[in-house]
């Protein structure tokens, strides 16, 4: 079985309360340590690789996040989604090709541009050009950004799933939807749901796939812990000196 049939048979028959975690690596190292943790599949945050290549979300070059997602790859050999924001622009073709070569089985790919949504149609029709040109070698992620950019209106959510599934998408991103929403989301939108955990103050990822969560990541969280403790570890170098 390939690495991406590996992927999409996570993603099935998941019982509620048990969603497919995955955490998400800004490096080769900490990719590592998510595997040799036992987790089966990891998921690439851009905000969170931004950070360890010293930009601001959403500034880093595509030529920079790709090469940092194919370090993360080389280094693991569990499957390996990639957060590719926008697509940086590019045509679907290059797009997917520069995934594949990389060596991303998955990617996750935002319905918005510099903070403002996209119009769903055009979305929808380049997500079915991604989903053309990729055929079967790559798991799409179609993010819906209606509660981050947009009014927060579930029903416009829903309506924008319903596009990028009917273009081909495998899974659907209700980035930044509260909880009391989730099962209204599931109710509406065919096909597994990928929900943003921030872990801290929050249901826990059982919780989530109660409430609907077919899938849960965790965007830059665990880098920012990461980079939290070693502000520790710091603290108290400087201490020992």
């Amino acid at each position: 079985m390939s690495k991406v049939e590996a992927f999409r048979v996570l993603h099935r028959g998941r019982l509620p309360g048990d969603p497919l975690v995955l955490p998400g690596p800004w490096d080769a190292v900490s990719a590592r340590v998510f595997e040799e943790a036992g987790f089966p599949a990891l998921a690439t945050p851009s905000a969170g690789v931004a950070a360890s290549l010293g930009h601001a979300d959403g500034a880093t070059p595509a030529d920079e996040m790709f090469a940092a997602v194919a370090r993360v790859c080389r280094a693991v050999d569990v499957p390996v989604s990639a957060d590719v924001e926008d697509g940086y622009g590019l045509a679907p073709e290059e797009l997917v090709e520069r995934l594949l070569t990389a060596g991303a089985v998955g990617c996750n790919l935002e319905d918005s541009t510099g903070g403002v949504l996209k119009d769903p149609h055009e979305h929808a029709q380049w997500l079915a050009g991604v989903r053309h040109a990729a055929g079967d070698r790559l798991f799409v992620n179609a993010r819906v950004d209606v509660f981050v950019h947009g009014d927060g209106d579930p029903e416009r959510a829903i309506e924008r799933a319903a596009l990028y599934v009917a273009a081909g998408a495998d899974c659907v991103y209700p980035i930044g939807a509260p909880a009391n929403v989730l099962p209204l989301l599931r109710s509406g939108i065919q096909g597994p749901i990928n929900v943003y955990s921030k872990l801290e103050g929050g249901p826990t990822p059982t919780e989530l796939g109660e409430l609907g969560a077919t899938r849960v990541t965790f965007g830059p969280t665990l880098q920012r812990w990461a980079a939290l403790a070693l502000q520790g570890m710091t603290d108290e170098l400087r201490k020992r000196m």
